[in-house]
């Protein structure tokens, strides 16, 4: 009899998937019995092998139970919850409650080098952060303990004291998976931007190296984040934190850029006739003193018969410098002492027309903390989550390298500690300041609300009932004031500037925290909903290697999976689990159609067929497969006590080009 292929229920094997790596890139090394045989490695890379037992890296007690954690495939499920969500069937972000190391091995299927952007502000680790476990045990089971969905009194969850022996080695076990399992899910020209400050600066950047890649470090960020007054640390006062930002792959990143503020757009105010399409333009020295020593841009410039030297060098060839003298793009402006200075138009524009962009600086002034609290304090009357990110400072952070393709716009920005939902909001303006269409995957563990706590006070049990609650706050504003379009007004406070990188025609990132002044896209045009997904264990029983292996145990657990389907499980919890597990977005479009008589879902147009009902026929079969989807899924249910249909269904669903047909 054929055999139906079973639809595997875990999530990606990651231990499999680097193997498969592996062998593609190396197929010599492995052995008869898809083993590696690290000889064959070692002659395959010769003189790169370091056998050395002293060389430098990064190591720390728990680094071993890490890669455990890694490679341990999870069995739960993202289950929908359509009443906490909005426009459910037609958004595109995702808000997703549950145990982020759990979720992000769920998402590794469907999200696989699909995500642009990562931003992150997890625990500080000050002492009395909240931490996730460290224990590669630890899964699941836990998740469900802590948030009393079973009942155990072993919570493992808890904080992580500075009087800890393993102080610093529980948050990097912590960090590290996930930061591991978020660098698969980002495209190769992704980045990911992770907040920080003193207390585990060190350690952060030497595990991202160790995952990243030193070479794919693009900046670590000074962001001055007090306006004075700040704790005094050791004798100082502390007025900065840190924005580490790393690339997926540095190669793939050509040019890191950002809109131009009002303040740099406003200083383009002089009208050239001989150059309109470039818009008006801006003028700037031509000669530098802060760029190292290049002999070849010491030239004279003639003009008027006067030789005009540079007091160091010029910022351009000699060809360069001609060729604009001769487009009549270089001021001469005389001195009292009859001597020039030069300098060159900056037009707003490229010579395709299009907006110029600003090279972002390596140390931000502002936004300010507190202003991260007022942006919270717009929807709450108390202040129920302390310090949230500045909604100005991460709007700005997503505009770089995201919606650069106006024709795809389908950017995806992934926050895995999502806190207060500071990244949703910040998503939304940015794509009202430069009509993008960026989409947010957001992830928050239900941390429990203490019953003292200002939030319990205010009916919230847990931190994810914030965060869900402030988003659905900021929709309902943006909906709010005008349906059709958004003020264009002009903010009258100005809160920072970063200054400007006066290098070869590029203006610097200028942060000015302004209400929404860029161009001006609907409000109606914007995806302002979000699904709700909410972390449980498979809705199909999965059997426990870790029963007791008494005679008693093993037949009352057979007995529990002659029925293998959950029976509180819904049939939208069904779906959604076979999708997530056959690699599609938990965003992808969703038909229900009636195919004789039963309900079959179409997702993605028809490219992946599910049927869920329990009693499958022949007719059933048949019409499936000359709809000609690519693959198929049908309950293993359906199909019992009759194992001929079940070979009829394999070669009916081959005949007609189905390329993968299973059950489960």
């Amino acid at each position: 009899m054929a055999e139906i292929e079973k639809l595997d229920i875990q999530s990606m094997n990651i231990k499999q998937e680097q193997i498969d790596k592996l062998k593609t890139l190396f197929p010599e090394i492995f052995t008869e019995g898809n083993k590696i045989d690290w000889e064959r490695l070692k002659l395959t890379l010769g003189e790169d092998i370091d056998t050395g037992k002293e060389r430098y890296g990064m190591n720390w007690p728990g680094k071993a139970d890490c890669y455990k954690t890694i490679q341990q495939p999870s069995i739960a499920t993202l289950v929908p919850a359509r009443d906490e969500s909005i426009d459910f069937d037609t958004t595109q972000n995702l808000f997703i409650e549950g145990d982020n190391l759990e979720v992000l091995k769920l998402l590794q299927k469907s999200y696989l080098g699909k995500i642009k952007m990562i931003y992150i502000d997890p625990p500080y680790n000050t002492g009395n952060d909240f931490i996730y476990p460290d224990n590669f045990n630890e899964n699941l089971q836990t998740y469900l303990e802590y948030t009393g969905q079973v009942d155990n009194e072993g919570r493992k969850f808890g904080t992580n004291t500075d009087t800890d022996g393993r102080y610093h080695s529980k948050w990097i076990n912590m960090m590290h998976p996930r930061l591991f399992l978020a660098k698969n899910l980002l495209r190769e020209d992704g980045l990911i931007f992770i907040s920080i400050d003193d207390n585990e600066i060190h350690n952060l950047r030497a595990l991202c190296n160790e995952i990243f890649g030193e070479e794919n470090l693009l900046q670590q960020i000074i962001w001055k984040n007090k306006t004075g007054g700040g704790a005094k640390t050791k004798g100082w006062i502390e007025l900065h934190e840190y924005i580490l930002c790393y690339s997926k792959n540095s190669t793939e990143i050509l040019d890191i850029n950002i809109p131009y503020s009002e303040k740099t757009s406003s200083m383009y105010s002089k009208k050239d006739e001989n150059f309109e399409s470039r818009g008006p333009y801006a003028t700037w020295p031509l000669d530098t003193t802060s760029m190292g020593d290049r002999p070849n841009l010491k030239y004279p410039i003639t003009h008027n018969g006067i030789e005009i030297w540079p007091e160091k060098q010029w910022l351009w060839s000699k060809e360069r410098t001609l060729e604009a003298q001769k487009a009549n793009m270089l001021l001469f402006n005389q001195q009292s002492d009859g001597t020039y200075k030069v300098r060159f138009k900056g037009y707003l524009k490229d010579e395709n027309g299009i907006v110029r962009r600003g090279k972002p600086l390596s140390i931000l002034e502002g936004p300010y903390t507190q202003d991260g609290s007022k942006d919270f304090q717009k929807y709450f009357s108390k202040n129920l989550f302390p310090f949230p990110k500045p909604i100005n400072l991460l709007s700005e952070l997503f505009q770089i390298k995201t919606n650069e393709d106006s024709s795809t716009n389908d950017d995806i920005i992934l926050d895995f500690f999502a806190g207060s939902g500071s990244t949703g909001e910040a998503i939304y303006q940015a794509n009202l300041k430069d009509g993008g269409n960026r989409k947010f995957v957001l992830i928050q563990l239900p941390e429990p609300c203490d019953a003292n706590s200002e939030p319990a006070k205010a009916g919230y049990t847990n931190i994810s009932e914030i965060s869900k609650e402030r988003i659905r706050q900021v929709i309902k504003s943006l909906k709010k004031p005008k349906e059709e379009t958004i003020s264009n007004k002009k903010s009258e406070s100005k809160q920072a500037t970063l200054g400007l990188d006066l290098g070869e025609n590029s203006i610097g990132w200028a942060i000015i925290n302004k209400e929404v002044s860029q161009p001006i896209q609907s409000v109606n045009s914007l995806d302002l909903g979000f699904k709700v997904f909410k972390l449980a264990p498979s809705n199909f029983k999965v059997w426990d290697s870790n029963i007791e292996k008494t005679p008693e145990a093993v037949q009352l657990a057979m007995q529990m999976h002659t029925e293998h389907i959950n029976e509180q499980a819904t049939q939208e919890a069904l779906l959604y689990e076979i999708l997530l597990k056959s690699g599609f977005e938990l965003v992808t479009p969703i038909e229900k159609l009636n195919i004789e008589g039963k309900a079959v879902y179409s997702v993605s147009d028809g490219q992946l067929l599910i049927c869920l009902e329990k009693e499958i026929t022949h007719e059933l079969i048949k019409a499936i497969a000359e709809s000609q989807p690519v693959r198929v899924v049908c309950l293993d249910e359906g199909f019992r006590n009759n194992d001929q249909l079940k070979t009829n269904a394999v070669q009916i669903m081959k005949s007609k080009g189905v390329v993968k047909f299973q059950t489960v």
